[in-house]
């Protein structure tokens, strides 16, 4: 924000709680709801601010960070009044001016589950024109700490593996995040990288860990310990998986969502379903135990390597079918719809396009996954206005000590 701009704010509305301070304007604020994003919604005159690292209903004084007219973004400085459901933070190297790994470090995790749930209903009323109450389930035993098997590591000018600062290209290459696993990054700190690299790792469920580094210019780039695929495993079936392709994060939630996905797709026998955006076959696997050996499963992911991957841990699945190429090409080309559909798209969702395409193809049963509240609740209300009907819709924690959510939703017509 300019410095012109906050001086005229600032004469505006010139309060007790306005304080200039060299280039910034910092604020006294009680804040409200939490909104999507990791922030929570409070008012100053009239004007919206996005509060980030508080809880609703504490009072905090803030710093201005952002100028969107309508509304500012700020972030709390200090806590005044704190709430009830505040805590030590559970992520060392997270917080105001620190890493943005962990934006929601500082709640107590049942209270960030309630909160979570808060802002997906918030999502569905307003984008989705669903209602719907709940909160974020836990996954596996619910701890907030150590829950992730795979991170991705930015290196700086000088060689040292790290953290974003929260919207900077700056690093925090203190590596104690609190979503590790133990032992995740033990060692990779130090100048010892090339600057630009990312520094992919994983932890798999053989119990090995795998180090490789690649750029922009690198898709396989080059290894540092172990190997370029990582063994995970769902049941009795076993994947390879690029270390820097995808895989969840969550040591629970391969399974978990796997398990969902089999218990909802029921009667399906001799049926044609279609997995999208599939990536290394994940539910195509569960889906093709479903439709048995008398039915047709189509995965389609635009990743060569997901679909490498998915070849080879599906080979024994004569009825599944790997497409590399786009969602919207492939469903244009299905000459024949599907009688089940999982659709799992990136974080800006499947979009109005794709869901057009779905309703046109007769699809009667969809499960659709969502890892952004909005998004996902967009997709929603698309689905509505085709007719669908939401018949069961779960929300999950799968990110803990983030703002994130995966939500999954059943749709039928």
């Amino acid at each position: 924000m300019s410095r012109t701009r906050l001086a005229m704010c600032a004469e505006a509305f010139w309060s007790d709680s306005i304080v200039e301070q060299g280039d910034s304007v910092e604020l006294v604020l009680t804040t409200g709801a939490a909104a999507n994003g990791g922030s929570c919604v409070a008012r100053h005159e009239g004007r919206v601010v996005f509060v980030r690292y508080a809880l609703p209903g504490e009072v905090v004084r803030v710093r201005v960070t952002g100028d969107r007219g309508s509304y500012w973004h700020a972030e709390a400085i200090e806590v005044l009044e704190p709430s009830q459901d505040r805590v030590e933070s559970l992520c060392a190297i997270a917080g105001v001016g620190k890493a943005g790994c962990c934006d929601l470090a500082f709640a107590a995790p049942e209270a960030a589950r309630v909160l979570k749930g808060q802002v997906v209903a918030n999502q569905l009323a307003r984008l989705g024109d669903f209602a719907w109450e709940g909160l974020a389930e836990p996954l596996g035993d619910g701890a907030a700490r150590g829950w992730r098997t795979r991170v991705r590591l930015a290196v700086n000018a000088d060689g040292r593996a790290g953290f974003h600062r929260y919207h900077s290209a700056d690093l925090v290459t203190d590596l104690h995040c609190g979503q590790l696993r133990d032992g995740l990054v033990d060692g990779l700190d130090g100048s010892r990288w090339k600057p630009g690299d990312q520094v992919h790792v994983v932890a798999d469920d053989d119990g090995t860990r795998h180090v490789v580094c690649n750029n922009k210019q690198q898709r396989r780039g080059h290894r540092a310990e172990g190997e370029f695929d990582a063994v995970q495993r769902v049941g009795p079936r076993v994947w390879k998986v690029p270390v820097t392709g995808f895989w969840q994060s969550h040591r629970d939630a391969a399974t978990t969502y796997s398990a969902l996905v089999a218990g909802w797709a029921q009667d399906v026998a001799g049926a044609t379903a279609w997995d999208l955006y599939g990536g290394a076959g994940l539910f195509a696997a569960v889906l093709a135990d479903a439709v048995g050996d008398t039915g047709r499963v189509l995965t389609v992911d635009t990743s060569r390597a997901a679909s490498a991957a998915a070849r080879t841990a599906l080979a024994d699945l004569p009825g599944v079918e790997v497409l590399t190429d786009s969602v919207r090409r492939a469903l244009a080309t299905q000459r024949e719809g599907a009688d089940i559909a999982v659709l799992d798209p990136p974080r800006s969702g499947a979009g109005r396009e794709i869901i057009d395409l779905l309703a046109q193809a007769g699809v009667p049963r969809v499960i659709h996954i969502g890892c952004e509240a909005a998004s996902f609740s967009r997709d929603i209300g698309l689905y509505r206005g085709h007719g669908y009907a939401v018949e069961e819709l779960r929300v999950f924690d799968s990110f803990p000590l983030t703002h994130h959510v995966e939500c999954i939703a059943v749709l039928t017509r």
